[in-house]
Formats: C-alpha cells, sequence, structure tokens
C-alpha cells in the first residue's frame, strides 16, 4: 500500500467525520430542539413580566428594586412582540418564552413577588394581573356572576399560575371554560338590560305564566302534571310600536330564567339582526340553538355541535339550491315551466330537511334534560327559544313563517314544554299557521314605572320625575328624550318648569299617538337647543334627512340651505367634529357619522313647519351631490332622496343599478307610501295595508305577484287565488297574469287557466312586452301540453322560439327549445328540439353560457344521449352545482352502476379516493359511503373532476353516464318525474351506450 501523501484518502478520518457532524447538528438545531443557558439577567427580567399580560419594558421592575433599572428593553429584545402605538408602545413576552419562565418561578411567593413589584403596570380595571395576584394572596375571586370578559380575564389567570410550581388552590379550568362559554351566550341579552330594568310587570307575569313558572322565579314549571313534561302551547308573539322595549322584556325574561337555581331552563336566543344569522334561511335558527343547547348541557356538546355543523352545511347547499330557483326564474322561457316547479321542489326539500334537523336537535335535548334532572319525578323545564328582530319576515305568504311553523310544530311533537316567543309585529294570518298564537301588546309603561325610568336616567328629583312623567307618557324613548332633556336644563327651577310646562297636556286614548308625535319633537328641539354652537344647532335638524354625514357634505350640501356662508374644507371639518361630539349621533366609518336611527325614525315622521322647506332644499341638494359620483353606495342615496321628495316612482326606477338593494334595506319606513311600494317591490318582503293602498299599480301588481309566487312555491293555491284577485284590472305587462292563470291550473280549473292566457297574450304583445309575452307563450304551451292538445302546445312553442330568435335573446331561445324539448317528451317529438340545443350549445360562446348556469345544464342533461360532449362541455363551463341534491343524484346513480357491474367498484373507489385526497381523515374518521366520500370532495373543489373521470370509465350499463346528467339537471329538468326519465334512458346491460367511444 503506498505512503505517499498525494495518495492519501481525501475523507477525514471517522472521529473527525463523527464530531464535524456533530457540530453540524447543533448548529442547525432549532431554539426548541436546544436548550441553552439563559443569562441570570434576562431569566430575571422574563420571570418580572410572566404575569404581565403587557408591559412598559422602560418600567419593568425586578423583586427588590425601588426604581427600574431600565435594562429590561435590552435583555428582552429579542423575547417579546410590541403592542399599542409608537408613541406608548408596550411589550408582551412570547408565548413559548412567557410559559418557560412561569415553570422556572420558584413557586407561588415568587410568583406574588414579581407581580407586586410591578403594580404600578397594571390597568385600572380588572385584567388577568390582579386576578392572578388574588389567587396568589389567598382570596380568590368569587367568578358566579362575573362578565364574559372577567372570566376570560380569571381563566387566563389560571392558566398561568397552573404552569407555576407549587400553586394549589386553582379552580378547574374546564369549568371555568364552561363559565365562560355560559356568559358569551348571556352576553348579548346582558346588553340588552344594561340600564336598570323598570316596569312590565305584568308582561313578565304573564311570560312565566305562558313558561309555566312559578310566579316571581324562573325555576322549574308548576302547570304541567305531576312526573310529566308541560302541556304544548302556541308561539306568543310580543308586539308594540318601535322603541317600547320589546327586545328588552324578552331578554329580561330569558335571563331571569338562565340565572335560576338549578340551571334554570334551557333556552335558544335567536336574534336575526347578528350576521350568522339569516331571516331567510330558517335552518340558521337551528344551527345556533344547537350550539347554544350544547353550552348548556357539556355532557352531549359533541352531538349538538355536530348537529350545528350538519345545518351550516345544509345552509351552503340551500344556496346553492335557492340560486337554482333564482336564475330560473330570471328568464321569460324557463320561469314557466321549470321556474315554478323548481321553486315549489325547493321550499318542500328546505322544509323537510329543517324539520328533520330539528327533530334530531329535539332528540338530543330529550335526553340531555332527562340525564340532568336529580329527581325524575319533576316535570321536565320548559325549552324557550326566543326569536328577536323577526319583523322582515312577518307577511302573508312568507316562506319564512311557513317554514317557521313547521320547525314549531315538529319541536312541539317531541319535545311538549317547547316555549316559542317571537318579538316582532303582531301575528299575520298565514296558511300554514296551525294554530293562534297568543299576544303580548306592549303599551306605554305605568306612571310609576315611567317616573323610575326618568330618575334612573338621571332627573334626580322625584317631583319634578312625576311632573314629567304626567305630560310626557310612559312611551320609553320618550322618557328617555325627556330625561336629557331635563338634565341639559340643570338644577335651575324656572328652567324645568318651562320645559314642563312646553310639553302639551296629555288627552283621551284617541290623541294618544299625535300627543306622542308632538312631546317628542319638543324634547328633541329642546336638546338641540343646548348645542353651544350656532352653526352647528343651525345643522343639526335639517342634517336630521341625511343617512350619512362627512366634512365634504357638510360643505357640498348641509351649509346653503342652513344659511351658512360657503364653508371651506378646513371649517366643514370643524364643524363636523363639533357634530360628532353630539351624543344623538354615532360612527358611520372613517369621517363619517349618522344620526341614531330611533331619533330619525322620530324626527322624520314630524311635521317640520318652516324647517320643512329648508329640509327638502337639503334634500334636493344631497340628490344633485350623489348623481355626480360613481359607486352603488352613492347610487343607493341619490335614489333614496329622490324618493323622499316623492319623485315619481317610475323616473326614480330608471336610475337603479343591481346593487343597490343592500344600501336601500329598511328605508320604507322613512317613505310616504308611495315611495315606499317601489322599495318593496324592488326589495321584497311585506309591506303594511297603507303602503300596499298607496303604492302605484306597477309597484302594487309586483308587491302581490311576489306574495303569490311564495304561496304557490308553498302550495298554497287557494291563498294565492284569494291574493291575486283584488285591484283589478292589471297592467299587460303584469306578473299576475300567468301566476293567476297557474294558480287556476293548481287548482285544477285547467280550461279557465288556458282561458286566462289566452285573454293576455295580445294586450302583452300590442303593449311591447317581450319578456310578459314569451312567459305567457310558454305557459300557454304547458297548459295545452297538460290538457292534451299537443298541436296546440307545439303551436305555442315555435312562436315562442320565433319570439326569442327574433329579439336576438340567445338564452331566451335556449330555454325555449328546452322548454319543447321537455315539455313533447312524452310524445318522442324530442330529437329534433335536442338536435336543435346541441347546436345552440356548440355555437353560444362560453361567457354568454356561463350566465346561466343553470339553463347550461338542463340543456346538457337534456341532449347527453345525442350530443356525447355536452356533460363535459358542460362541466368546463359552469360545473356541477354543489348542493346535497345534487350529489344523492351523482351518489344513487354510482350505486346502481357497480350494482349492476361489480368490476367497476374498484375503479370507482379509486376515482372516489382520488377526489377526497390524501387529506381524508383516517380509517376511523373517514366516510365510508359514496354520498359522504362525495361531500368531501365537493368541500375540496374535486367534484366537477371526478365527474369528468366518471365520464371516461367504460361503463355497459350506462348508468353513471345517466347519473351525472341526472345530477346535472337536479331542479331543473321538470321536477323528478324528468329525472327518473334521464336515468331511464341510459342502455339497459349489454347494449353499448350511445356514442360513448366518441368522448
Amino acid at each position: 500500500m503506498s505512503i505517499d501523501p498525494s495518495e492519501r484518502s481525501t475523507e477525514p478520518p471517522c472521529d473527525v467525520r463523527e464530531l464535524f457532524a456533530t457540530r453540524l447538528r447543533a448548529a442547525l438545531r432549532t431554539g426548541e430542539d436546544r436548550a441553552p443557558d439563559v443569562p441570570a439577567a434576562r431569566r430575571a427580567y422574563r420571570e418580572a413580566a410572566c404575569l404581565l399580560a403587557r408591559f412598559d419594558p422602560r418600567r419593568l421592575k425586578l423583586p427588590g428594586e425601588e426604581r427600574a433599572a431600565g435594562a429590561a428593553a435590552l435583555e428582552l429584545v429579542d423575547d417579546c412582540t410590541t403592542l399599542g402605538m409608537p408613541d406608548r408602545a408596550e411589550w408582551a413576552l412570547a408565548a413559548a418564552v412567557r410559559d418557560e419562565a412561569l415553570r422556572g418561578l420558584a413557586g407561588p411567593a415568587a410568583a406574588r413577588r414579581v407581580l407586586e413589584c410591578n403594580l404600578d403596570q397594571l390597568p385600572a380595571g380588572p385584567g388577568p394581573e390582579r386576578f392572578a395576584l388574588a389567587f396568589l394572596s389567598g382570596s380568590p375571586p368569587a367568578t358566579d356572576r362575573m362578565t364574559a370578559d372577567e372570566l376570560a380575564d380569571v381563566l387566563q389567570a389560571v392558566l398561568w399560575l397552573s404552569r407555576v410550581p407549587g400553586t394549589t388552590g386553582l379552580p378547574d379550568t374546564a369549568a371555568l371554560q364552561h363559565s365562560l362559554e355560559r356568559a358569551r351566550l348571556l352576553e348579548p341579552l346582558e346588553r340588552l338590560v344594561r340600564r336598570p330594568f323598570q316596569g312590565r310587570e305584568r308582561e313578565l307575569a304573564e311570560l312565566r305564566r305562558y313558561a309555566g313558572l312559578p310566579e316571581g322565579s324562573g325555576q322549574q314549571p308548576s302547570g304541567a302534571p305531576a312526573g310529566g313534561a308541560l302541556e304544548p302551547a302556541p308561539p306568543l308573539v310580543i308586539h308594540g310600536p318601535g322603541g317600547m322595549g320589546k327586545s328588552t322584556l324578552l331578554a329580561k325574561f330569558v335571563l331571569d330564567g338562565a340565572h335560576g337555581s338549578g340551571g334554570g331552563f334551557p333556552f335558544a336566543y335567536i336574534d336575526f339582526e347578528r350576521p350568522t344569522l339569516s331571516l331567510r334561511e330558517p335552518v340558521t335558527l337551528i344551527a345556533e340553538a344547537a350550539r347554544q343547547l350544547g353550552v348548556q348541557y357539556p355532557a352531549h356538546r359533541a352531538e349538538l355541535d355536530a348537529l350545528a355543523d350538519e345545518s351550516q352545511r345544509v345552509v351552503r347547499s340551500q344556496r346553492e339550491g335557492q340560486d337554482r330557483v333564482t336564475q330560473l326564474q330570471q328568464l321569460a322561457t324557463t320561469r314557466a315551466v321549470l321556474g315554478r316547479r323548481s321553486s315549489q321542489q325547493f321550499q318542500m326539500l328546505a322544509a323537510g330537511r329543517e324539520t328533520d334537523l330539528i327533530r334530531r336537535v329535539a332528540d338530543v335535548l330529550v335526553r340531555a334534560v332527562a340525564d340532568g334532572k336529580t329527581d325524575k319525578s319533576r316535570p321536565d323545564p320548559p325549552f324557550v327559544i326566543a326569536v328577536d328582530s323577526f319583523e322582515e319576515a312577518q307577511y302573508r305568504g312568507s316562506p319564512v313563517v311557513g317554514r317557521m311553523w313547521a320547525i314549531f310544530l315538529t319541536l312541539q311533537s317531541v319535545y311538549p314544554g317547547l316555549r316559542f316567543i317571537v318579538s316582532g309585529r303582531a301575528s299575520v294570518e298565514h296558511p300554514a299557521r296551525a294554530t293562534v298564537p297568543l299576544d303580548i301588546e306592549l303599551g306605554e309603561l305605568a306612571p310609576d314605572a315611567a317616573v323610575d325610568v326618568l330618575m334612573s336616567c338621571g332627573v334626580e328629583d322625584p317631583d319634578v320625575a312625576r311632573a314629567l312623567a304626567d305630560r310626557v307618557g310612559g312611551h320609553p324613548l320618550s322618557l328617555k328624550l325627556a330625561a336629557r332633556a331635563a338634565t341639559l336644563a340643570g338644577l335651575e327651577a324656572e328652567r324645568t318648569c318651562e320645559l314642563i310646562r312646553s310639553l302639551p297636556e296629555r288627552r283621551r286614548e284617541v290623541f294618544r299617538r299625535v300627543d306622542q308625535l308632538l312631546v317628542q319633537g319638543i324634547l328633541y328641539d329642546r336638546i338641540l337647543s343646548h348645542i353651544t354652537d350656532e352653526d352647528v344647532r343651525r345643522l343639526a335638524h335639517p342634517g336630521l334627512v341625511l343617512r350619512v354625514i362627512t366634512p365634504e357634505i357638510i360643505k357640498e350640501v348641509l351649509a346653503e340651505p342652513c344659511g351658512l356662508r360657503t364653508a371651506s374644507m378646513e371649517q366643514a371639518r370643524m364643524l363636523f367634529d363639533e357634530l360628532s361630539h353630539l351624543d344623538m349621533v354615532e360612527p358611520a366609518g372613517p369621517d363619517a357619522v349618522r344620526y341614531r336611527g330611533d331619533v330619525r325614525a322620530i324626527m322624520l315622521r314630524l311635521p317640520g313647519g318652516d324647517r320643512t322647506e329648508v329640509m327638502r332644499a337639503v334634500e334636493r341638494r344631497a340628490v344633485d351631490y350623489y348623481a355626480t359620483r360613481e359607486g352603488l353606495e352613492a347610487r343607493a342615496e341619490e335614489i333614496y332622496h329622490r324618493l323622499r321628495l316623492d319623485e315619481n316612482p317610475r323616473s326614480v326606477e330608471e336610475r337603479w343599478l343591481p346593487g343597490v338593494e343592500r344600501y336601500l334595506a329598511g328605508a320604507q319606513q322613512d317613505m310616504t307610501p308611495r315611495a315606499a311600494g317601489l322599495l318593496t317591490a324592488r326589495l321584497g318582503g311585506g309591506t303594511p295595508d297603507q303602503v300596499a293602498a298607496g303604492a302605484d299599480q306597477e309597484d302594487w301588481e309586483r308587491i302581490a305577484a311576489r306574495e303569490v309566487e311564495d304561496l304557490l312555491a308553498q302550495g298554497f293555491a287557494e291563498a294565492a287565488f284569494e291574493r291575486i284577485g283584488r285591484r283589478r284590472p292589471w297592467t299587460p305587462c303584469s306578473p299576475l297574469h300567468a301566476l293567476f292563470a297557474e294558480t287556476l291550473s293548481r287548482l285544477g280549473r285547467l280550461s279557465e287557466a288556458r282561458s286566462a292566457v289566452a285573454q293576455a297574450v295580445g294586450p302583452a304583445e300590442r303593449a311591447g312586452c317581450e319578456e310578459r309575452h314569451l312567459e305567457l307563450l310558454l305557459l300557454s304551451a304547458r297548459l295545452a301540453e297538460e290538457a292534451g292538445d299537443g298541436e296546440g302546445a307545439g303551436r305555442d312553442l315555435r312562436v315562442a322560439e320565433d319570439v326569442a330568435v327574433g329579439l336576438g335573446q340567445d338564452l331566451e331561445a335556449m330555454g325555449a327549445l328546452l322548454a319543447r324539448a321537455q315539455l313533447t317528451a312524452g310524445n318522442g317529438g324530442t330529437e329534433e328540439a335536442d338536435q336543435q340545443l346541441a347546436e345552440r350549445l356548440r355555437q353560444l360562446p362560453d361567457d354568454v353560457l356561463a350566465d346561466q348556469p343553470v339553463l347550461v345544464r338542463a340543456v346538457a342533461s337534456q341532449i347527453y344521449e345525442q350530443e356525447p360532449g355536452a356533460l363535459d362541455h358542460a362541466l368546463d363551463v359552469v360545473g356541477l352545482s354543489a348542493d346535497d341534491e345534487t350529489l344523492d343524484a351523482l351518489g344513487a346513480a354510482m350505486s346502481r352502476a357497480t350494482l349492476r357491474q361489480p368490476a367497476l367498484l374498484g375503479t370507482v373507489m379509486e376515482i372516489l379516493n382520488q377526489a377526497a385526497g390524501p387529506t381524508r381523515p383516517d380509517a376511523g374518521g373517514a366516510p365510508s359511503s359514496i354520498a359522504g366520500i362525495l361531500r368531501l370532495a365537493r368541500d375540496r373543489g374535486t367534484l366537477d373532476e371526478l365527474a369528468r373521470r366518471l365520464l371516461d370509465t367504460p361503463d355497459e350499463s350506462g348508468e353513471i353516464a345517466a347519473g351525472v346528467a341526472a345530477a346535472m339537471g337536479v331542479g331543473s329538468t321538470g321536477g323528478p318525474a324528468t329525472t327518473s326519465r334521464v336515468i331511464q334512458r341510459a342502455p339497459v346491460p349489454g347494449r353499448a351506450p350511445a356514442e360513448s367511444g366518441d368522448r
């Protein structure tokens, strides 16, 4: 062996390699893997800060120091995150550093010392530091009546101290967490009763009797048979004028019950003003009820949370279904044949899903209540569902009300002690109403309660309070205005007497509403008179007509009509700053304020005298101001002020843009009946009788049409017929013509329905109402087909196609062809229509097709046999719908195909597993059914790719292709019967599928 140096191995010896590798690993090791020694000074400052949520490093002291040495910033610069503003920097230890420091403390005594030496760093109010000090001092805080924020601080303190060696006597963190969640649950109710609750003893007693509770308590029910549940009771509606305290009464009742001994009664508080709840989606109520019950019954929380999650998935699915209905209603050629059928199908499926979910929630509640009772002979407590802010849904024919009745009846059948309380308008007639609801109408407060309200709002002299109450009455909002005016008047007796004398004496009940408006106006004027700046005082009253005020709006809109010399932007900003400090305004965004809603609601109803013309001048300038600005919000404000000026609704409608609706929601209350009629016709929802009576004929027809559509969708044809027969004659373009014929058809009066359509077609054509003309032609064809008049149906369909083509509306023409293909399917006349549909689908650009996904899917479902690439094309352009019905149709077809051809099972499961993806849960939690895997694929966004791979799968039965087609056409192929026909068209085993090799 050569020993020449040039021939030596270039590799280092074994021990050198190992040493190098060890050093490299040490250099690359993360901080978590390596635990280097922390210098003593740095460790001391970490310990000094470890029980402080935030601190000023310049003032952080070590135990024994009288003054901060100022070294904390240098020692802790790498251990902290910065909080607060640059001029007042505060630091907080990083979580891992804090945890290490807490574990490194010598014990509770050391923890107390580091806290006590930094008491000057603690915030003034409660916080985790003060609660930690209380525990360390042997005086643990009582948590039974703490707020949610205080409980969160206690929980944080306990989590910190649990890491300090040797600390004992701490409360259980799980119990604290449960208390915190329950407090969060009650927080919205606590906010409503933040001021002392005054009066309403009679109404509270009535609510307690309704719930079967003993007088003066929220305890176990007294009105139930021994050992049994409460007897069923109808819902109860709390109603009354705005500002009477409906929500506060509801909150007080629920809180009294929740704080009762033994846990009180189970409840769910549903406020539809919360962004997580949707008035148009009752299933969100079920999700929220399940969530709240899970907090109240921790032992059953997993089940209830799972039901809440399932309800949220149903929400997403229902939104897909509702979007399908909306799209089918948009086109005249799909509205009459597919739109109304799909709408009825959607309402039926939605109600079925919701009643199934609420029944399962009720089943868990029954078990939870039984498990929680120590004395099994005692009756079950009531289950109170308190629904707030329900006014918008309370109108005749509302699908929401119909589905809420179904939820109520289902829940009550499982839990008879259900007590369903709604705060809103007085109960309205609805065809789904199974019983007459009870009601509590809130009137004015009793005199003694009115005095108490005044004194709780700052009126210190009882005699003054009684004199004011005698003049003002018992309206809660008037009392608050009176208290504010009296407080501003100060302690001078003469000024207080002048205030009282300025208010009119109260008269008989018939004049009470007029008096109340007059009183509120006088009180508001008195409050405004105390504004010290004269220019701001001039702006204050006219500014009420504006829904938002900014410095620029003061300059461009308000200043001149209010008699101010043209203000510069600097002057406008100064006026804005003064105005923004008034207690009757609230923030409305950056550099923007608005008047409180309750103040505007009062003052806009009052006659303004000389101010009326000033306010109208402000509104005219507001129209000019917003008309020159871009954006939906500016256009909505322009429309708002045009309607407030009572311009012709038809001319205002010309300024309408899609999307302004969300900025105009609720604005009807500020309008005359005529103007409110246009908004209701455009926005939907119910309308008071006086608004409907004052609306223009066209607006009234659209309002009535929406109500009739809703009634027909729920299957209430008799109620629809009764509603539609008012306020004739209708305009030639009215949607009521088609709805009248549809209603007659649903009532079995087919010949009358055909006659009604025949009478309406000509006037619609002559009036130039192309869309209405098309709808009537398609409806006429459908009714002719139902009557067995195939020739008449074909004639109407051909005319409809010609009209649509002549108008150059490609999608309408496609809708007419689809209607012909579906309506003549039973007569074997679909081949020609299918071919024309396929040609039109190929010719239209993808961006045009993408505007109507539901129509494209329906066409592909119809023609997939004649046009092999139609399903692939539809998947590329619009994809599958993501609702549960689509997944059910696809899953059912896959199951049938694998049953007919077991050899397909492996291929199908491989496709499913790839679509579900590598992130699928382990075997214990993975969905095992086809439907479950399809839902997982939907959530991952791989459903369309899954469908494409299925179409490429060799399938002699044709079931898979037919299943994809059925999934494409869910809800848009004329209902279940047509879907079945799609499935039945699949080739039988042994027969080659049509053109399958060309895909």
